[in-house]
Parts: C-alpha cells; sequence; structure tokens
C-alpha cells in the first residue's frame, strides 16, 4: 500500500516543527538576556529563571554523573521515531492523537538539542504558588505534558467512539 504523507498523521509534522521552533527560540533568547541563575517575575505567578537541569523532568537523576545525558538522549531519539512511525500510520483524520504525537516528538527533540549541544536542558519557567514554586521548567516540556494529556485524553474518547461504530 503506497500512502502519501499528506493522507497520514504526518500531516501534523508541522505542529512538532511549531514546538521545536519556539522551544529552541526561547531558550536562546533567554540564555542571550539572562545570566544563569537570574530570576526575573513576569506575572504573578510566572517567573522567568534561567536553569540548567542536567537530569530529566524535575531533575530526576541529575546528580549521577553525566550518564543519563546519554541515555535521555537515546530515550529521546526512540520515542520521536515510535510516535512518527505512529503518525505514518494513523490517518490524517485522527487530530487528538497526532497532535498529541506531534507535540511530544517536537519537546523530546528540543530537549534532545539541549543535551547534545549544552549537554545540559535550558529550563526557565518558574511557576509558583505563594512560596510553593513548580520544578522550573521550558517549552519543550509543556508540549510533551499538552502531548501527555491528549494521549490520555484520546484513550478516553477513542472507546466511545468504537462503541458508536459497532452499533451503527
Amino acid at each position: 500500500m503506497n500512502k502519501t504523507i499528506m493522507s497520514t498523521g504526518l500531516r501534523w509534522f508541522w505542529l512538532a516543527l511549531l514546538v521545536l521552533v519556539l522551544d529552541l527560540g526561547s531558550k536562546q533568547w533567554v540564555m542571550a538576556h539572562f545570566w544563569l541563575g537570574e530570576s526575573v517575575p513576569i506575572i504573578p505567578f510566572i517567573n522567568f529563571t534561567y536553569a540548567h537541569n542536567p537530569g530529566a523532568a524535575f531533575s530526576f537523576l541529575a546528580d549521577k554523573g553525566g550518564w543519563q545525558r546519554w541515555a535521555f538522549s537515546s530515550i529521546a531519539v526512540i520515542i520521536a521515531v515510535v510516535l512518527m512511525v505512529m503518525m505514518y500510520r494513523s490517518n490524517k483524520r485522527a487530530r487528538l492523537s497526532n497532535t498529541a504525537y506531534a507535540m511530544i516528538i517536537g519537546g523530546a527533540l528540543g530537549n534532545l538539542f539541549d543535551r547534545m549541544v549544552h549537554s545540559v536542558v535550558i529550563d526557565f519557567i518558574d511557576f509558583y504558588v505563594s512560596d510553593w514554586h513548580w520544578p522550573t521548567f521550558n517549552v519543550a516540556d509543556t508540549g510533551i505534558c499538552i502531548g501527555a494529556v491528549l494521549i490520555a485524553l484520546d484513550g478516553f474518547c477513542r472507546p466511545a467512539d468504537k462503541t458508536t461504530r459497532q452499533k451503527e
């Protein structure tokens, strides 16, 4: 079976590129305008705080001596390839799942770029409520989290669609 890319979920790959460009651009801007550790209030519950994260989400394994850079980079490549294959195999009309896959791919590639070029992930979004601060994150992390939520939503929505089709 010969498919054109536009008839597959890869039609949504533009979203991965958008997440990647926004992520890399925002990180470049922060690195050019902030010094490491500098924090500037943006709105009452968000600061821009330039930070380096040698680990994964929430600085997981950040203090383990450097091997995690290669492990997380390998995981990012594997996830991006698997999700691209899933997008290729899916229909272009599967908007929710293809949007989710594209956002995760864009985020994974953004953080992969950081690990390969800077040996750390550049984080800068500091969300807080009163004295409680969420771990600093970036646009790539946001894309990954939104993609994960969309996959969960798709999982809840899809069984109902299958049930409806079987009754018809």
